[in-house]
């Protein structure tokens, strides 16, 4: 037993409700369409479920940004000073700054705790779509997966040859479309929402190479996924790229290219 199996399950409890709710209102059980709604589905209960860290990490990447000068100010002044009373000083400093600012020691916490979720999500599909029943999502279920289609081509498929041109075309295009949501999310909203003041040009360097890599990870992935994977992959990278929007012009961190473009906006509108 893994000890991702309840999260797994939990996951596959709102795949097999979905899948009945549709198929009770006249969906076909086996048609491709009612999947690719229950994969939409169980995306939407996730991030939605998942807002309140999301929320969370916002908060605390605002806080880290307004205590950025004074932190920076404080190792300054403790730059040379290795002394048992300066340590305690300095680190008697920090704590006062990120109090007053509302950091969390714990600020990094959100993330990883999306990182199970995921990778219950992946065990999910993945093992579905190989043939293998999971928790509410039954050999039944496992088997009108498994004879489901999307533009002719099963989702319990993958790889991009093997399976003549259409297959190829859809895989493709599916991974295509993952990488392309995944450049833009990471190059037009994370990116300007990123402070880069003073960080060490390796870190700089790294994040701008971050939505090329990004993308080019899903399209050299996508030749190894089964196809429902890779419709997960585009309905959550669409809710990324929105929710990443909505961030980065909404609630950009304090001194990013995103909130000096939005107060320079701002004093536009108020002439």
């Amino acid at each position: 037993m893994s000890v991702l199996d309840p999260l797994s399950h939990a996951l596959a409890a709102v795949v097999a409700a979905t899948h009945a709710g549709l198929s009770a209102l006249g969906a076909d059980p086996a048609s491709g369409t009612t999947w690719v709604l229950c994969i939409a589905v169980i995306v939407v209960v996730v991030r939605t479920a998942l807002l309140p860290l999301t929320v969370h990490s916002v908060r605390q990447a605002h806080a880290a940004a307004r205590a950025r000068p004074q932190l920076q100010a404080l190792a300054k002044e403790f730059r040379n000073k290795r002394d048992p009373e300066s340590l305690r000083a300095f680190a008697a400093g920090r704590r006062r700054i990120a109090a007053e600012h509302g950091m969390s020691r714990w600020g990094v916490v959100p993330v990883l705790a999306q990182v199970p979720i995921w990778l219950a999500l992946y065990h999910l599909l993945t093992g579905v779509a190989a043939g293998v029943p999971v928790g509410a999502v039954n050999a039944g279920l496992v088997a009108s997966l498994g004879a489901a289609t999307l533009l002719g081509v099963p989702l319990a498929g993958r790889g991009y040859l093997g399976a003549g041109g259409v297959h190829l075309v859809v895989v493709t295009g599916l991974a295509l479309a993952a990488a392309l949501l995944s450049f833009v999310t990471q190059r037009y909203f994370v990116a300007p929402n990123t402070v880069l003041t003073d960080v060490p040009d390796a870190v700089a360097s790294a994040q701008r190479l971050m939505p090329g890599i990004s993308a080019l990870s899903l399209v050299v992935a996508g030749g190894f996924v089964p196809v429902a994977l890779l419709v997960y992959w585009v309905c959550n990278s669409a809710w990324t790229m929105g929710q990443s929007a909505i961030v980065a012009r909404r609630f950009p961190t304090p001194g990013s290219p995103a909130a000096i473009r939005r107060e320079r906006v701002g004093a536009v509108d108020t002439r």
